[in-house]
C-alpha cells in the first residue's frame, strides 16, 4: 500500500525543476575532472603510451598488484579470526576488544607510517631490527591500519547469523573447529569478500603511507610525473589506475553475486559461545598484540616524540597555522558537501528513476579514485579553463568535495529513507512550496544523519594528503602536509604534534561506525 501511494505521488508531482537542474549540476562537477583525465590518457599519443609500457607500466604494475594481495589477504585474515573471537568463540575479556580492534581506524596510515619510521627507522628508538622502507614495511603499516574494515564487516554479518543453524550442526555431530570451517565462514563469506574489497581500494588509492616508506605505486609515480610537469604521463598512468580500480569494483559486484546466503533470522534466541579450548588464550594473545601493534605503541611514541616537540618549540604560531588551514578547508568542504548533496539525494529517494540514479551514480565517481587522479582532473580544468581560481585553496575544497561528498549522501540517504513520503504529499497537497516543505518538514527529521555525514567528510578532508600537496597554494600548509614534509625529512619533534593532532580529530567517526556495524 505504502508503495502504492509513494508512485501515485509521484506522478502526481513531478519532480522541482531547480532540484533537478541543482542534481544535473553537481553529477557534472564531481564527474567531469575525472572524465577528463580518462579522455587526456587514452588520447596522449602511441608513442607515450608505448614508452611507458616497455617499463614503467609492468614495474608499477607488479608493484601495486603484488602488495594489494599480500595487504588484503593478511587483512582478511586478522579481521575475520578477531571478528569471529570477539563475536562466537569463548575468550576472556573479549568485551574490552570489541572496541580497541577498531581503533586503529583512528589512525591514518600514513601516521602510521610516522610513527613506524620513528621505531624501525635508520635513526629510529629500534632502528635495524626490521626493514620498514621495504615491501615487507609497507604490507606491514597498511595491514595493520586497514585490517578493522574486514573485522567491521565480518563483525556486523556474524552479529546476524541465525544461532540455530549451529544447533543443527551439532546434533550432526560437527565439533567446533568443523562448525567453524563448514557453516560459519560459508555464511560470511560474502562479507569477507566485501572487507577485503574495501582494503583493496585503499591500497589502490594510498598515497601518504607508500611515499613516506618510499615505495613506489601507481600513486606516488602519478605525484612525481606531476611533480616534474609531464602531465600527459601522469594521466597514461591514471588512466591504468583507474582500469584497476574498476575492475576491483567490478569484482565487489560478483562476489556480492555469488554469496547467495542468507544470514537473517527471525531467532531472539541468544547465540552460545563456541569453545576452542586452550586455544582462546592464543587468540586472546593475538588480540592485544594487535592492539599493542596498531594502537597503542603507534600513540605512546607519538605522544613521546610530541612531549619532545613541545619543549623544543614545535607547537608555535605556524603550527596553529597549520591548524587553522586545516580547519578552514575541512569545514567548508563539509558544510558545502552537505548542503550540494540533499537535492542528489532527495531526487533519488523521492523520484527513483534512471536520471536520477545516474546523477547519483556519478556523484560517487570520485570516492573509490585516489586523490591524485581527482586533483590532476582539477589541475587541467582549472588551468585551461578557469586560471582566475587556479592557484588558490579553494581547489583543495573542491578536491575534497569531489572525494568525500558520497560519505555525506550516505549517511543522509540513509536518514531521508526513514521519513515516510506521504510527509512531502501532505504538505504538497496544502499547497506548501517545495523549498518549506524541505527546510520546514524533512530536515528536522533527518539533519542527525546529515551532520553526521558531514562530521565523516570533516574528519576524511582534515587527513587528506595527495590531493592537498598538488593543490596548496605557496605557503598554505595543512597538519597533513606538514605530516608528510617533515617524516620525509625526519625531523619526528615537529611531524608528531601535527600527527596526534590528526589522530585526535579522527576519533569522532568511530562511534558512527561502531553503531552502524
Amino acid at each position: 500500500m505504502e508503495h502504492l501511494k509513494k508512485r501515485n505521488w509521484r506522478k502526481k508531482i513531478p519532480p522541482n525543476p531547480i532540484l533537478l537542474g541543482s542534481s544535473a549540476v553537481v553529477a557534472l562537477m564531481m564527474s567531469i575532472p575525472i572524465v577528463y583525465v580518462a579522455i587526456r590518457g587514452i588520447f596522449a599519443g602511441q608513442e607515450r603510451w608505448l614508452r611507458l609500457m616497455d617499463g614503467r607500466i609492468p614495474q608499477l604494475l607488479w608493484n601495486t598488484l603484488s602488495l594489494m594481495v599480500v595487504v588484503v589477504f593478511l587483512a582478511m585474515m586478522i579481521g575475520v579470526i578477531l571478528a569471529l573471537g570477539v563475536t562466537r568463540l569463548n575468550v576472556p575479556g573479549k568485551k574490552y576488544f570489541t572496541w580497541l580492534l577498531v581503533m586503529p581506524l583512528i589512525i591514518p596510515p600514513y601516521v602510521g607510517a610516522v610513527a613506524y619510521i620513528m621505531i624501525f627507522g635508520p635513526t629510529g628508538l629500534l632502528g635495524g631490527i626490521f626493514p620498514i622502507y621495504s615491501f615487507w614495511g609497507v604490507a606491514f603499516v597498511l595491514t595493520i591500519f586497514t585490517y578493522p574494515y574486514v573485522y567491521l564487516v565480518a563483525r556486523a554479518s556474524l552479529k546476524k547469523m541465525n544461532p540455530n543453524l549451529e544447533e543443527a550442526a551439532r546434533s550432526l555431530g560437527l565439533n567446533t573447529f568443523e562448525i567453524l570451517w563448514k557453516v560459519i565462514l560459508p555464511l560470511i563469506r560474502p562479507a569477507m569478500g566485501a572487507g577485503g574489497i574495501l582494503v583493496g581500494l585503499y591500497v589502490l588509492s594510498d598515497f601518504g603511507a607508500i611515499s613516506i616508506l618510499r615505495y613506489n605505486t601507481f600513486t606516488s609515480a602519478i605525484y612525481y610525473q606531476i611533480g616534474g610537469y609531464d602531465n600527459l604521463s601522469a594521466t597514461v598512468l591514471s588512466v591504468v589506475l583507474i582500469g584497476m580500480t574498476l575492475i576491483v569494483l567490478w569484482l565487489e559486484g560478483w562476489w556480492g553475486r555469488r554469496g547467495s546466503y542468507s544470514l537473517s533470522s527471525s531467532s531472539q534466541k541468544e547465540m552460545e559461545m563456541l569453545e576452542i579450548g586452550g586455544w582462546k588464550y592464543l587468540l586472546l594473545i593475538l588480540m592485544i598484540l594487535v592492539v599493542i601493534i596498531s594502537v597503542l605503541l603507534p600513540l605512546g611514541v607519538l605522544s613521546y616524540w610530541s612531549f619532545i616537540g613541545l619543549q623544543r618549540g614545535a607547537v608555535d604560531q605556524r603550527f596553529f597555522g597549520y591548524l587553522l588551514n586545516s580547519l578552514k578547508v575541512a569545514v567548508l568542504a563539509a558544510g558545502i558537501s552537505m548542503f550540494i548533496g540533499f537535492p542528489v539525494v532527495y531526487l533519488n529517494s523521492r523520484y527513483p528513476s534512471k536520471l536520477t540514479m545516474f546523477f547519483q551514480q556519478l556523484s560517487y565517481g570520485g570516492y573509490a579514485l585516489p586523490g591524485v587522479i581527482v586533483a590532476l582532473g582539477i589541475i587541467f580544468i582549472f588551468n585551461r579553463y578557469i586560471p582566475f581560481l587556479y592557484g588558490s585553496s579553494f581547489l583543495i575544497v573542491i578536491a575534497y568535495i569531489i572525494r568525500f561528498l558520497p560519505q555525506g549522501m550516505q549517511s543522509g540517504s540513509a536518514s531521508l529513507e526513514s521519513v515516510s513520503p506521504r510527509l512531502d504529499e501532505a504538505a504538497r497537497n496544502l499547497g506548501v512550496p517545495l523549498w518549506k516543505v524541505i527546510g520546514k518538514v524533512i530536515f528536522p527529521l533527518i539533519y542527525p544523519g546529515v551532520f553526521a555525514g558531514g562530521a565523516l567528510i570533516f574528519v576524511s578532508s582534515m587527513k587528506e594528503l595527495p590531493a592537498t600537496l598538488l593543490l596548496r597554494p605557496p605557503g598554505f600548509d595543512t597538519l597533513a602536509v606538514r605530516v608528510w614534509v617533515e617524516a620525509s625529512e625526519a625531523i619526528y619533534h615537529m611531524a608528531a604534534p601535527s600527527a596526534l593532532i590528526i589522530v585526535i580529530v579522527s576519533i569522532i567517526p568511530i562511534k558512527v561506525l561502531m553503531d552502524k556495524y
